[in-house]
């Protein structure tokens, strides 16, 4: 493969499949000096106790425009000609990818267009266009802006940067692999978030030359999970409809490039997905534990380990990435973490005796266990209470589910009826 890939059109678009190995991720890595971070890394206590063994977070979130993918994009500029970056740089991103093109944009001195979808958090979208790129919001998904980004760079002649589909993208998400193995050398595993593929291809196949010791594992949302599907088919299949809060790995198709490589140095079980659930808790634990802000889909990782801790051997690292994080998405993701990890409780108590004082005596049962509680309801006309008896509806903050189990044993120990859920 040469330094600049097959050749294409003036969209830039898919080049189909093409081999990326070692020695062009490690052609990429000089080409981003001066413009990609070299990221630190931070040994999280509470993953490695999960786990029985060392696990080093690789704090991409904290890389230029707030993820991995300013490697992968500045790489693909860089290999332009000065006659192509004229006609300016064209990308569709849920956010990530439009701050890296944006990013590398700037440093080449090149226009950018980006194309967003609709409904694309704020916060990216205003990054994006701090960076210097025009922005066009399009269509409800990634896929629709893509379709838009297209059409733009056929009819201008700019050049497409595609975010995961192209081996010099592949190449330069890549380095993200060689850094972790030089800060963290006797790593055994690593975990990266999984979309289109970029990330994992790239780190698989620079760590193929240097450790092919080191299994590589790509961790995608399950409600949005093209790969495992595409794997067993040997071929990329796209997925009918995609619902995760993880939007920046909600990938509905993998990309040629990145399923060739994936395909040939990975087995089927090096890809996993993690639910819902899952991410809230990792996401918890990031903010809580490590005080790491990071968007759902940069902590699939973490949530694989907090899922499946004995699948990876130690020592792990995990790719952290994605700090782009929607401030409303946030609060409702950490209400959904807190209930996932059963820091909430609601309960019913029901045939509560109608009279004065007995709300009074429930709760002193709630404070006594040390709970908090956030909502209460009260209802003397449920078809369920008899004419002298009440329900009351709580919902309460806890410290985890041994807690949970301790209040409700309390009021139940108290003589009270109570409905747990």
């Amino acid at each position: 493969m040469s330094a600049a890939g097959p050749a294409e059109g003036p969209a830039g678009g898919s080049p189909g499949v093409a081999h990326v190995g070692p020695d062009d991720v490690l052609a990429a890595r000089p080409l981003l000096d001066g413009v990609a971070r070299r990221t630190p890394v931070v040994r999280s206590r509470a993953l490695s106790d999960l786990v029985g063994g060392p696990v080093h977070l690789k704090l991409e979130n904290l890389q230029r425009g707030g993820s991995f993918k300013v490697r992968g994009a500045h790489v693909r500029a860089a290999r332009l000609t000065a006659a192509e970056r004229s006609r300016g740089l064209v990308a569709a991103s849920a956010g990530n990818h439009a701050q890296g093109v944006a990013v590398a944009a700037r440093a080449l001195g090149a226009p950018a267009t980006v194309f967003m979808p609709v409904g694309v958090s704020l916060p990216k979208l205003e990054a994006t266009e701090r960076y210097g790129a025009r922005v066009e919001l399009v269509g409800g998904t990634v896929d629709e802006a893509l379709l838009a980004a297209r059409e733009h760079a056929d009819s201008t002649g700019g050049v497409l940067v595609h975010p995961f589909d192209h081996p010099d993208v592949v190449a330069g998400q890549g380095s993200v692999g060689l850094e972790l193995l030089e800060q963290v050398p006797d790593l055994r595993t690593v975990l990266v978030c999984l979309g289109g593929g970029g990330l994992l291809a790239g780190v698989a196949a620079g760590l193929s030359g240097t450790a092919p010791h080191v299994r590589v594992v790509g961790v995608q949302a399950a409600r949005a999970a093209a790969w495992p599907a595409s794997l067993a088919a040997g071929h990329p299949v796209a997925l009918e409809r995609m619902s995760t809060m993880a939007d920046g790995i909600a990938v509905a198709r993998p990309g040629d490039v990145p399923f060739g490589v994936v395909s040939r140095l990975l087995a089927p079980d090096d890809v996993v997905t993690v639910s819902e659930e899952d991410v809230s808790r990792a996401l918890l634990l990031l903010l809580e534990r490590a005080k790491l802000v990071v968007e759902p889909g940069g902590a699939a990782g973490v949530a694989a380990l907090l899922a499946h801790p004995e699948a990876f051997e130690p020592p792990v690292g995990v790719v952290v990435s994605g700090g782009n994080v929607d401030p409303l998405l946030l609060m409702r993701v950490i209400r959904h973490g807190l209930a996932a990890a059963e820091r909430f409780l609601t309960l019913r108590v029901r045939r509560l005796p109608d009279r004065p004082g007995a709300l009074v005596a429930l709760l002193a049962v709630v404070a006594a266990e040390g709970a908090d509680v956030l909502d209460i309801g009260h209802q003397r006309t449920s078809g369920r209470a008899a004419v002298d008896e009440a329900e009351v509806d709580l919902r309460l903050q806890t410290r985890g589910p041994a807690h949970a189990r301790a209040v409700v044993a309390a009021l139940r120990a108290a003589g009270h009826d109570v409905l747990v859920g």
